[in-house]
């Protein structure tokens, strides 16, 4: 089942089960693929729609964060439930340890050995970890490998 026709049969669920917060951001998802689909001109491959669904995590997350510090209380429950709607049609999350092997492994492939190689070696690796871990998580261990 496509991403799409997921997110299709997830809404009439949720318009059947009254579930006005799961339908607003079901749809903010579908518009948001539209969008892309309209802006490249043809349908979405599997990592396109990967790439505009970790959009609307990162999204979601820098609002949080930014609530967060605000002290804004009834905006940090909103966001949290948002982010956990769309987090249903993301990847699993691989864990801190796996992304620490694929960082060491992706190192020692590219031969890095200082930040300098910094960039040579997040080029390399988030291609591998595409929607599965969290940016900056894989920088903060990257970080940490080439010090």
């Amino acid at each position: 089942m496509s991403l799409l026709e997921r997110l299709n049969e997830d809404m009439k669920q949720a318009m059947r089960n009254k579930e006005k917060e799961k339908l607003t951001v079901i749809r903010m998802i579908k518009a948001s693929l539209q969008n892309e689909a309209i802006k490249l001109g043809k349908d979405l491959t599997e990592d396109q729609e990967l790439t505009v669904l970790s959009r609307e995590v990162k999204q979601r997350k820098d609002s949080l964060h930014e609530f967060e510090k605000a002290g804004r209380e009834d905006l940090v429950e909103k966001i949290r439930t948002e982010l956990q709607y769309v987090e249903l049609y993301m990847p699993k999350q691989l864990s801190e340890e796996e992304v620490s092997k694929i960082v060491a492994e992706t190192v020692a492939e590219t031969g890095a050995s200082s930040k300098a190689d910094m960039g040579k070696v997040m080029a390399a690796i988030m291609p591998k970890v595409k929607g599965k871990a969290d940016g900056s998580l894989i920088n903060k261990l990257v970080q940490q490998h080439l010090s």
